[in-house]
Order: structure tokens, then C-alpha cells, then sequence
């Protein structure tokens, strides 16, 4: 063999090496967290459903996550060093995020970026939530079922539709069961804070509420409840070994058969940028087990008004609804569209107090 062949059959051969080599290379999945994973809410069950892509890709696919990132400058850079290191998929899990999202997205084009809760949109950019209003309508009714001194303690995190929506969903549900229920509302301007979110709680059974219900995202309100003898739902995941007596039933937030797909779509070439909002139906959105302290009928009425969201046949908001400065928002019949409650920043009639700006 000439000493041009064999350079040539070497060449060949370390060509064939590097290209295996990089077709065996795991794809990067990057996800950045605006809570601690152990915070035993959201941030947890995000991280719930990154561990559901490991399950289902096996080495194929190498994920990692930097927890504990505010907003702004800091979550730029850490998606950007994602980025910069090969990361080809990003799950941004907060709506915080927002605008960072747009800033790395625009610098790093053929990187795939889903922004969670979000609603800004780009060539590289997808959207997605749950219809986690639908879960509020639920719980809603049974505690308006439940509760015994018809006032119910809501503790809100930061005055965005989402929160904002979530709150009009239950009380709506929680009135249509009981006429003399009314909502104590304390925003705590955080996602995470347990020791704010054990004031409010305890804050709120001071002042009457027997049923707690929560939109932050630690376990502590739980434990309050638990303490306290009062009743309680688990937020995002199931807290029930926090208040083996106090939760009723919890809103889990099943992400994992999203992000598979959404893998797979990046891995096959068929990744596009759309906006996903599902709900009970697809199981995006899932009610956990109901506590034996709920009386047989009221699991029964919870169980259909569950099956009718999933269905399609009930909707959350249905009018008639006012708004709570007494004017008109849905007439008898009418369903609210998507836009308008993507958007929403009003209490409904019958809220008690000043919506945070």
C-alpha cells in the first residue's frame, strides 16, 4: 500500500471515529428553576418531569438543571451558558423568565427554548401551561362544601393572570356550592417564602378560615393546617405527608409526558413554536386522591364537575359573571375565550379587597 493510500485509509478511519463518536454524543436538555428543588411544589415537580426524560431516553439524552435562578441578569446568564455549552433545548420553568427567555433566545437561534406560563413567542421559542384554573374549580367546590365558618383563606404569590385566575376559578366554585362564602386573600409577592406563607396561613385561621387554600409554592401552609386542625390543599404536588389530616385533595401539575414530547420532537426534527395550555383532559392538569373526610356526595358532585372540565362540557367561567366593580363581564351563558383569560386582571363580583398592581 502507497504512503498516499494509507494517509488516505487513516483519514477515512478517524473521520468514521469522529462521526460516530458524535452521533453517539447524548443530546443536551437544560432546565432552569425559579425555586429550590426541594421546595415540594412547583420547582419539584418540574424537576419530577426532567427526571421523566432521563426514564425515557436513557443515555440518549444528558439533562441538567441550575436551581434557585432569579429573574433578569441571572437567568440570562445561565441560559446562555447552557447555550454556550451545547445545550439544544431549554425549559425556562417560570413566567418570571419572560423577557430573559427572549434576550439569550434571539443570540442563540438554532437553540430550542420552552418558556413555561409565558405568552411571548419567537422562530425558537414555544409556550406552555396547565390549566391549573380548571384544578381551582375542584377544590373550589368542595371547600365551599367543607368548610363550617364559610370563610376560606387564600394565600396568593405574585398578582399575575395566572394567580389572578386560579383565585376567581375557586371562589366562583366555592360560591356556586355556598352562597355565604367569602375569601380572605393574602398575597405574600413571592413564589417561595415559607416563613411568609406560615404567617399568612396562621394569619388567616386567626381571622376565621378553616380551609386553606394556597398559589405559592412550599408545603408550609400545609403544615400549618395540619397543626392547626384545619383543612388544607396540596399546590402542584401532593403534600398530603405534610397534612395527613389537613389536605383534602391537591392540584398536581403532571409535566413529564410534555417534556418527552417535546424531546422527541427536537430529536426528530419535527420541533415547531407553539403555545400549549392544556388542562384536566389531557392530564396536564390532575386532582389528587380525595381525603376520606370528604362526605360520599361531595366526592360525587367534585368527581363530575371534574369529568365536565375534562369533557369539555363545563367550563370554568360561565356567565353570568360580573367583575367586582358590579359591571357586566360574561352575560347568562357566555364562556370566557382564551385571550381574555390569558389576560385577566380583575377580581369577580363578590371578592373582598384591592387586586395588587
Amino acid at each position: 500500500m502507497s504512503l498516499i493510500k494509507m494517509i488516505a485509509l487513516g483519514a477515512t478511519l478517524a473521520l468514521g471515529l469522529i462521526t460516530s463518536s458524535a452521533a453517539a454524543e447524548p443530546m443536551k436538555v437544560g432546565f432552569i428553576y425559579i425555586g429550590p428543588v426541594g421546595d415540594l411544589g412547583w420547582t419539584h415537580q418540574h424537576d419530577v418531569g426532567r427526571q421523566a426524560i432521563d426514564a425515557a431516553f436513557g443515555d440518549k439524552v444528558q439533562t441538567s438543571y441550575v436551581e434557585s435562578v432569579p429573574a433578569g441578569k441571572d437567568a440570562e446568564r445561565v441560559m446562555t451558558q447552557m447555550a454556550l455549552s451545547g445545550t439544544r433545548l431549554i425549559f425556562a420553568t417560570s413566567f418570571d423568565y419572560m423577557r430573559a427567555v427572549q434576550k439569550v433566545a434571539k443570540k442563540f437561534p438554532d437553540v430550542k427554548f420552552e418558556h413555561a406560563t409565558g405568552y411571548m413567542r419567537g422562530p425558537n421559542i414555544s409556550t406552555y401551561s396547565a390549566r391549573f384554573y380548571q384544578g381551582r374549580t375542584v377544590i373550589g367546590h368542595i371547600a365551599g362544601k367543607m368548610t363550617k365558618t364559610n370563610i376560606i383563606g387564600y394565600i396568593a404569590s405574585v398578582p399575575i393572570p395566572e394567580v389572578v385566575r386560579g383565585i376567581n376559578a375557586a371562589y366562583l366554585a366555592a360560591k356556586a356550592a355556598n352562597p355565604k362564602v367569602k375569601f380572605k386573600i393574602i398575597w405574600v409577592h413571592s413564589w417561595f417564602d415559607p416563613g411568609k406563607e406560615a404567617d399568612a396561613a396562621n394569619k388567616l385561621i386567626q381571622e376565621g378560615a378553616d380551609i386553606i387554600m394556597q398559589h405559592t409554592d412550599s408545603p408550609a401552609a400545609m403544615t400549618i393546617a395540619e397543626k392547626k386542625g384545619v383543612y388544607a390543599f396540596g399546590q402542584a404536588t401532593d403534600m398530603k405527608k405534610f397534612g395527613p389530616h389537613a389536605q383534602l385533595s391537591a392540584i398536581i401539575d403532571n409535566w413529564g409526558p410534555y417534556y418527552v414530547k417535546r424531546v422527541k420532537a427536537v430529536m426528530d426534527g419535527t420541533w415547531t413554536s407553539k403555545n400549549t395550555w392544556d388542562g384536566i383532559g389531557p392530564g396536564m392538569t390532575q386532582i389528587g386522591r380525595f381525603s376520606d373526610a370528604i362526605p360520599a356526595d361531595v366526592k360525587a358532585s367534585a368527581n363530575a364537575i371534574k369529568e365536565g372540565l375534562a369533557k369539555g362540557t363545563l367550563h370554568s367561567f360561565t356567565g353570568p359573571i360580573n367583575k367586582q366593580d358590579g359591571s357586566t363581564w360574561l352575560k347568562a351563558g357566555e364562556v370566557a375565550d382564551d385571550a381574555t383569560l390569558a389576560n385577566m386582571d380583575f377580581y369577580v363580583q363578590g371578592i373582598e379587597g384591592t387586586l395588587p398592581k
